[in-house]
């Protein structure tokens, strides 16, 4: 059985998440096969913070497979004022088949899974961003052929969803991460890929030496400096803070002469990444963006039992 809800990437079993994978894959070759999978359902889309691709992607996967999506702004009308946030995961229950919530904190997400009958998925929060990897990992294995033994390092912004949940997912299925910034990562985040990389025989390291981390490297990823909801005051100190981790070609030198790079998007250049490398040979931006809406679709389908045998 698939679990019930998906708060960050380690919600899922390595299994689970090859059989998402493999899903992905299929669908992006056949997707007239699961034209109907989502025939009379609905997932209604919980929005607290801005989206081009999550929306996008999940509301045009459920169209192309035959169901509907709801798009519902919660920052015009926040969850848990007028209404608590478990008596709207109740009356949800009663009304769609699946909801997403791209919100601020984890205990919004975490509270409306507990009180829902139906799957919640994590489309952001400020603790994890699983459905982002599931994208990424399907890119990775485009790219490179296998997840098992891939380094990759992660440059920026540390203390981040996207970092966190790169670093449970590299603990999970066996491949390894460097994270390179200038504060480390949660702690409660370090002790759980530990746990998992017991298991997995990933390796999860800090290592603020950005040369260092990209050392023979076969993925290079990062994220931006300017996160949603980080005030614009604050785009000059952040842009110093950081610059020394900046992913430029003479860092990505350091990583194998194969290797890509990644980066969630939005992008900004000069920032997080020079152009010449956003634009270049070794970017494959643009093919994990669209990665996004198979992997989403393969998603939905899992936690809906609705794979066609």
């Amino acid at each position: 059985m698939p679990p019930k809800d998906i708060l960050t990437i380690s919600s899922l079993s390595k299994a689970d998440v090859q059989i998402i994978l493999d899903t992905a894959q299929d669908i992006k070759k056949t997707p007239g096969k699961y034209a109907s999978c989502m025939k009379q359902k609905t997932l209604l889309m919980l929005f607290e913070k801005p989206s081009l691709r999550t929306r996008v992607s999940f509301e045009t996967g459920m169209t192309q497979m035959g169901g509907h999506a709801i798009y519902y702004n919660i920052a015009d009308s926040p969850l848990g004022k007028k209404e608590s946030v478990s008596d709207t995961a109740k009356v949800l229950s009663r009304f769609v088949d699946c909801v997403i919530a791209r919100v601020k904190t984890r205990q919004m997400v975490t509270e409306l899974a507990q009180n829902s009958t139906i799957p919640v998925i994590n489309a952001l929060d400020d603790w994890a961003h699983p459905t982002q990897m599931l994208a990424d990992m399907q890119c990775i294995i485009e790219k490179k052929g296998r997840l098992q033994g891939i380094q990759m390092a992660y440059f920026g912004d540390c203390v981040n969803n996207v970092t966190y949940d790169l670093m449970r997912a590299a603990a999970l299925m066996g491949f390894h991460i460097r994270v390179s910034g200038p504060e480390p990562p949660d702690a409660e985040v370090l002790q759980e890929c530990a746990t998992l990389s017991a298991t997995s025989g990933a390796k999860v390291e800090v290592e603020r030496d950005a040369v260092k981390a990209a050392k023979d490297c076969d993925v290079i990823y990062t994220d931006s400096w300017m996160s949603y909801g980080i005030p614009k005051e604050q785009l000059e100190a952040r842009v110093k803070h950081f610059m020394p981790w900046q992913v430029t070609t003479a860092l990505m030198a350091h990583a194998k002469p194969d290797a890509i790079f990644m980066n969630c998007l939005p992008a900004a250049r000069g920032m997080e990444q020079t152009a010449e490398v956003v634009d270049g040979p070794q970017s494959v931006v643009f093919d994990e963006a669209e990665n996004r809406l198979h992997a989403h679709k393969a998603l939905l389908c899992f936690l809906l039992n609705s794979i066609p045998k």
